[in-house]
């Protein structure tokens, strides 16, 4: 006989079985003691294949560039007409080429181009290189001493650059790191998850229009069961009947309950709203304009256009910086404007009449005759 003593209860230890959410500590990537410091990017392959296959994450991306670029740059006459020589790999342009560096260092944080000058320092063209192929490296006090171009042929001499012939691109680089910081590990878990729900659900919605069977057949023999088998199967990939003797077969449809398992379209929905958010590209930037009256709408456009203005000084400060060439990039279009005529102005509002105060019935003397 079991002992049924109350003393004999134990408790369990969950709180050491069941391990808390955490984040793990990093430190930057920064110039150290030593001599030189030299960093080159590992992850590029793996971003570059997420930004390839994930829509979502690529029309982020592409929609934040364009924007960015706007309608192209402005500049002086003199200006406008030598960028326009600029051709990259001979079919760019010099928006084409901007563009394209700010598509990179969203995907793996740091964009390279090789400046091409003449003999007298004239910007003659540039060259967007792959990521992966640049190495970085700085001296002991943080500063850039040069680039090296990796020959992706084994065996083959690496090229080595000056900083100023070099034009390298950061996105939100922080503290005294050497590099910048992709969008990518930010949403890489809301991407699988998305997905694998997804994944889940096609082959939920598959197995309705095609659902599994289990056939009790009426023997045990492997040849019959695996002739059965082959007309079965043959008969419905056709689309065809199948006509067999009354009892020697009898099918079971697998089949989930109704009710019986989660509907995953919500939280895949809520997984798109927060990617969205995180890679802050509202939703109605790309067209998508659920749930959102007039008034919302111009608030987020107008957070939007924040980002896109912060972004787009970014570029005309490093352009001005590392190529010496004023431009001003244009937003495609604002609403501040029109966010600020929405407000009412002291001449817009109407003054109230003031309201006289009721008579009370001691503000008058109300004399009463009597017969005489």
């Amino acid at each position: 006989m079991p002992e049924t003593d109350i003393d004999s209860a134990i408790a369990t230890d969950v709180k050491n079985t069941i391990v808390d959410y955490s984040v793990d500590s990093i430190s930057t990537d920064a110039a150290g003691s030593q001599k030189e410091t030299s960093w080159q990017s590992h992850n590029w392959s793996k971003n570059l294949g997420y930004y390839k296959t994930i829509p979502e994450l690529k029309v982020a991306i592409d929609t934040k560039a364009n924007w960015t670029i706007g309608a192209g740059f402005q500049a002086e006459e003199a200006t406008t007409l030598h960028l326009g020589t600029i051709k990259g790999n001979g079919k760019d342009t010099f928006n084409s080429i901007i563009k394209n560096m700010i598509r990179i260092k969203t995907i793996d944080g740091d964009s390279y181009a090789e400046i091409i000058r003449d003999k007298e320092g004239v910007l003659l063209n540039l060259k967007p290189l792959s990521p992966d192929s640049v190495k970085s490296v700085q001296n002991m006090k943080g500063r850039f001493i040069r680039y090296e171009q990796i020959n992706k042929i084994r065996g083959q001499k690496s090229r080595k650059f000056q900083p100023d012939e070099i034009l390298h691109l950061s996105r939100e680089r922080i503290a005294d790191e050497i590099h910048g910081i992709s969008v990518i590990p930010s949403v890489e878990n809301i991407i699988l998850m998305r997905n694998e729900a997804m994944a889940d659900w096609k082959r939920v919605m598959h197995r309705n229009v095609d659902p599994l069977f289990i056939f009790h057949l009426d023997t045990d023999d492997a040849g019959e069961i695996a002739k059965f088998k082959a007309t079965h199967d043959g008969a419905r990939k056709n689309g065809e009947n199948l006509y067999v003797p009354k009892g020697v077969v009898e099918p079971e449809l697998v089949a989930t309950a109704a009710n019986a398992s989660l509907n995953p379209l919500t939280w895949i929905n809520q997984l798109n709203d927060y990617f969205f958010q995180a890679v802050n590209v509202p939703q109605i930037i790309i067209g998508n304009a659920k749930e959102f009256t007039d008034a919302s709408g111009k608030i987020v456009y107008l957070a939007f256009e924040q980002s896109v203005k912060g972004e787009q000084l970014y570029i005309e400060e490093q352009i001005l910086a590392q190529l010496g060439i004023e431009i001003r990039l244009t937003f495609p279009a604002s609403l501040e404007t029109d966010a600020i005529s929405d407000r009412p102005s002291e001449v817009d509002l109407v003054e109230e009449e003031p309201i006289e105060e009721a008579t009370q019935p001691n503000d008058t003397t109300q004399e009463i005759e009597g017969k005489t």
